[in-house]
């Protein structure tokens, strides 16, 4: 006897590469996702970021305990 040989919902099948998830994202809902430390951004873009990410967040862990 064989088990059962259907996939549930949500497994299997090919996983989305993190960057196709946060594109998508952007496209469908207007939600942004970046790492502060994405090469792509100049140094004022991550500094914006940083900046944004402490208005609606607070700071980070690691700068919350040193700084």
């Amino acid at each position: 006897m064989t088990g059962m040989r259907f996939t549930p919902k949500g497994y299997g099948g090919n996983r989305r590469q993190p960057d196709e998830v946060k594109r998508d994202g952007w496209k469908e809902q207007g939600l942004l996702a970046v790492a502060i430390d994405d090469d792509r951004l100049t140094w004022p873009e991550r500094e914006l970021v940083r900046q944004l990410g402490e208005r609606l967040y607070g700071k980070l862990e690691r700068q919350a305990r040193h700084g």
